[in-house]
């Protein structure tokens, strides 16, 4: 049951996501464009209260418990940035305004990447905090070995990703090097 929640918390999620934008941009009803998108979040608060509902009634905890918290983590660690992501995208599509790119050079997009991971951060700590409640609500560690492994899955996930960011800074990626006859940010020289 908490397995096909999660699937349906992630369906409705981009269901969600379409409605809001639709309502925004094909309907140009910005209002209720956000009163759709601030809707998400109700979405995680239901996959929460089944959860622990689930827990309360007897549940073993396992590993559908512990996914359960490492997809709210993640919704609060990175729905803001993809629900702007694509607030972007549409926004270019259907009013012309500059389609959002990440920085490709340098220190700029390492300070990107940084921010993505603090992302992940954010979503390893939320996730920590629901499986030590559910450890702590359950208060039978042994019985709860499963959730301790989503635990140290949601840290070692936000490690790797950090060395991937750090990556970044430690090799920062360079821009091209001007065409021959081109002035840095000038277009080609062309006979006239």
């Amino acid at each position: 049951m908490i397995v096909t929640l999660i699937i349906i918390c992630e369906v409705g999620f981009w269901v969600l996501l379409a409605a809001g934008l639709a309502a925004r941009y094909l309907l140009r009803m910005p209002r209720l464009g956000v009163a759709i998108l601030l809707c998400e979040p109700l979405l995680e608060v239901l996959l929460l209260v089944v959860t622990a509902v689930d827990l309360r009634n007897g549940a073993d905890p396992s590993w559908k418990h512990g996914l359960a918290a490492v997809y709210i983590g993640y919704t609060v660690g990175h729905g803001h940035r993809t629900v702007k992501w694509l607030d972007g995208h549409a926004a270019h599509r259907f009013h012309g305004t500059p389609l959002p790119r990440p920085p490709r050079y340098g220190m700029a997009r390492a300070l990107h990447e940084a921010r993505i991971w603090l992302g992940t951060v954010v979503a390893a700590a939320v996730a920590t905090g629901l499986l030590l409640l559910a450890m702590w609500y359950v208060d039978d560690p042994g019985r709860t070995s499963s959730l301790e492994a989503w635990m140290h899955t949601a840290w070692r996930t936000a490690g790797i990703h950090g060395l991937v960011a750090l990556s970044y800074a430690v090799f920062p990626r360079r821009a091209p090097a001007p065409a021959p006859g081109e002035r840095d940010g000038d277009r080609p020289l062309t006979k006239a």
